[in-house]
């Protein structure tokens, strides 16, 4: 018995080793066919194989311009809930798909959430339902370095941060104590890096920060994020810094948001043209920008390493009470009502964030203000305008097409169909080369 428990045991014994000889004969084989460096193809050169070639990640990102919430908004979105709460859901109703569609939607929020009473122009302080709608419609990103980010104090700007956050929206341009000046956000398996500032009142005598002509506490200066001309230079530094951290954090893209110009002016002035630019040189991939309250030109900035970085230097208002109504005294008026969903389409290369394709594209918008009670709605002026039911009902579609033309003639048919690019511009690619 042991003799034959034993013969057993040595049959059992050169089985497994010929199992172990075939099983090492397949992985040879495979790794063969594959290359050292995963699935790949033959070089046809006699030279082995080719390492798989990594596939870009395509990434839609969407901003908007000035969402402010004067007394009337406020008024309006009273009325809509029925006189006991707020509800500004209905003003997004037709703008909704377009940023649903986006991976990645930000917006300006030009008020603050203190709580409390709310009221419109000149300290803004939105009932708390605002922020509420703003993520209902896939807003992911709420910027908060405005002009009037200090209207309700220290709490109001560190409240605000609270209430857009309980949404789960991501904020950038003001912070709590201890947190970074910049934000990241991660989308379609892409870290994106967000940088927001936005301009100081002209310097005091005493070198105190100044937003809105109001004084800012030293405390409060220190967790928001804004600049001042007088030191451009200095707050240039300041600004670049933050798109390097983004970057060395893992950062593939950086995006950053200002808010700068000068009010009703349908040109950037010299300051916004010489900021973007060094922005793109400092290695912003995308630029986005409002506050004068009217639409400016989109433009794409070759940066000094090459790359195509596209510019808009004001979206305009996304949805405000600025209008030829309420503004006589305004030249540029009718401009107020127009706004833009500024949209980017990126294709990345993960592994070394370069941007191989992009594509720019503005939709206008324009806000209707109609009925009684009053209601608000942002328009899309696109090929639905002309069967809009609100445009229907308002009797303002002649209005709505007068704005297009507007639009048409300042931002240009490229960018309204869709300008496509490459990231980095040819004549760099083609000096790199011969270099």
């Amino acid at each position: 018995m042991r003799s034959g428990s034993g013969n057993t045991a040595n049959s059992r014994k050169g089985t497994t080793k010929i199992l172990i000889g075939l099983l090492i004969i397949v992985v040879i084989t495979a790794f063969s066919a594959c290359g050292a460096g995963g699935g790949g193809e033959d070089d046809g050169k006699g030279g082995g194989f080719l390492k798989k070639s990594e596939e870009p990640v395509d990434i839609s990102i969407l901003c908007v311009g000035d969402v402010m919430a004067h007394s009337t908004n406020i008024t309006a979105a009273l009325s809509a809930g029925g006189g006991n709460s707020y509800s500004f859901t209905d003003n997004y109703e037709y703008v909704r798909s377009y940023i649903e569609d986006a991976d990645l939607a930000l917006c300006n929020v030009e008020t603050t959430f203190r709580g409390g009473q709310p009221h419109g122009y000149p300290t803004f302080n939105a009932p708390d339902e605002l922020a509420y709608a703003l993520a209902d419609v896939g807003f992911d990103v709420g910027i908060t370095s405005n002009n009037h980010m200090m209207d309700t104090g220290f709490d109001g700007m560190q409240r605000t941060l609270e209430v857009l956050r309980n949404q789960g929206m991501t904020t950038v341009g003001s912070r709590y104590a201890g947190e970074d000046t910049w934000s990241l956000i991660e989308k379609n398996g892409l870290k994106i890096g967000l940088v927001a500032y936005t301009y100081e009142s002209p310097m005091t005598a005493s070198g105190a920060v100044s937003i809105n002509g109001n004084y800012v506490s030293k405390e409060a200066a220190e967790l928001i994020n804004s600049f001042n001309t007088d030191e451009m230079e200095e707050d240039l530094g300041k600004i670049t810094a933050d798109i390097k951290s983004a970057k060395e954090a893992g950062a593939d893209i950086v995006v950053c948001y200002m808010h700068w110009g000068n009010e009703y002016q349908r040109e950037p002035n010299d300051d916004q043209i010489r900021l973007a630019q060094s922005l793109a040189d400092g290695g912003a991939d995308i630029i986005f920008a409002s506050h004068p309250h009217v639409l400016q030109k989109v433009d794409t900035l070759n940066a000094a390493d090459g790359r195509n970085v596209p510019v808009f230097y004001s979206m305009g208002n996304f949805i405000s009470n600025q209008r030829t109504e309420t503004l006589p005294s305004i030249a540029n008026k009718r401009y107020t009502e127009q706004g833009m969903m500024a949209v980017v389409d990126l294709s990345v290369m993960k592994s070394t964030g370069e941007i191989i394709e992009q594509t720019v594209k503005v939709i206008p918008t324009w806000v209707d203000r109609y009925g009684s009670p009053v209601k608000y709605s942002i328009i899309p002026l696109d090929q639905k305008m002309d069967s809009n039911e609100v445009l229907k009902t308002s009797g303002h579609l002649d209005r709505a097409r007068e704005a297009l033309s507007d639009i048409e003639t300042l931002i240009g048919a490229d960018y309204l169909n869709g300008k496509s690019m490459p990231g980095t511009s040819a004549e760099n690619s083609e000096g790199e080369e011969a270099a």
